[in-house]
């Protein structure tokens, strides 16, 4: 097929364009470092001459933190908005639209309310879409992964409050897994929640890191959250993780019924924190 991915060079992207390739796909990329700016491509016009032959679009953009030249208004709403509707002119057929666990009636924050409001105007074009919305995403490459990991490695694991957020995280193979079912299957026009095998506390998925590091599980540390909460609005210019908006949708949990993925897939994902070699392994 011949495949339009945005955000090729990002985390996700990047996983994503490998197995397209290895699976004998044409890609485009778009991305900066491929000569296209994303927050310049605000208008259907200015996709138009990128999508001719184009047979799917998959678009992978997303930032965690805004800065001054990346918004989520830009990023997340209105270039993908503009691409959704530059398919329907140029007959692409079908869209992979890579949201967010989140994103939904419940979503509270400009992270998750910029990524429903492109959602929900993809829902509504006559395209064969999916929208996936991933949980925390881990893996190689990924820099969340590297910022946990070296948490789960301190002699002492900081635990936020009562250390009870419910998290789901789902390796970057169950959702590159998840893309390549969306080229294959006949039908589209779905919202999926792409998850980890199962929910565990944010503690808990740290202390699994250490077990798969070959390591003894930490002593714990409680914080306040609102010691928390005020140290990340400085500590969010140094890590833009650590933006309060991130902890406040952690402090709420980021869990779903994983069975409408299994089902999908035709298998389970991954456990968390455990990577799919040393499964195979185990």
């Amino acid at each position: 097929m011949n495949i339009l991915l945005t955000g090729a060079s990002g985390f996700i992207g990047g996983h994503i364009r490998q197995a397209l390739l290895a699976a004998g796909h044409h890609v485009t990329p778009v991305s900066r470092q491929h000569g296209l700016d994303f927050t310049r491509m605000l208008t259907p016009q200015d996709w138009l001459p990128h999508l001719q032959n184009v047979e799917v679009v998959i678009n992978s953009v997303g930032i965690i933190a805004e800065t001054r030249g990346q918004t989520f208004a830009a990023l997340h709403y209105r270039a993908p908005a503009a691409l959704f509707r530059a398919c329907v002119m140029a007959g692409v057929p079908r869209v992979v639209q890579i949201s967010a666990l989140g994103a939904d009636e419940q979503a509270f924050t400009p992270y998750q309310l910029s990524k429903k409001a492109a959602d929900d105007v993809l829902r509504e074009l006559p395209l064969e879409w999916f929208v996936l919305r991933p949980s925390l995403v881990y893996g190689e490459g990924g820099k969340s992964s590297a910022l946990f990991r070296y948490m789960a490695n301190l002699p002492v694991i900081p635990r936020v409050g009562d250390g009870g957020q419910r998290i789901q995280p789902v390796h970057v193979s169950d959702v590159v897994a998840t893309v390549m079912q969306c080229l294959q299957v006949a039908s589209a026009r779905r919202t999926l929640d792409v998850v980890g095998a199962y929910p565990l506390s944010f503690v808990e998925w740290l202390q699994a890191m250490r077990r798969e590091a070959g390591k003894k599980p930490a002593l714990t540390l409680p914080i306040p959250l609102g010691l928390v909460m005020a140290s990340a609005q400085v500590g969010r210019f140094l890590v833009p993780m650590l933006h309060p908006d991130n902890l406040r949708m952690l402090q709420r949990g980021n869990v779903a019924n994983v069975q409408p993925l299994a089902d999908f897939l035709g298998r389970s994902p991954h456990p968390p924190a455990l990577s799919p070699a040393k499964q195979a392994r185990g």
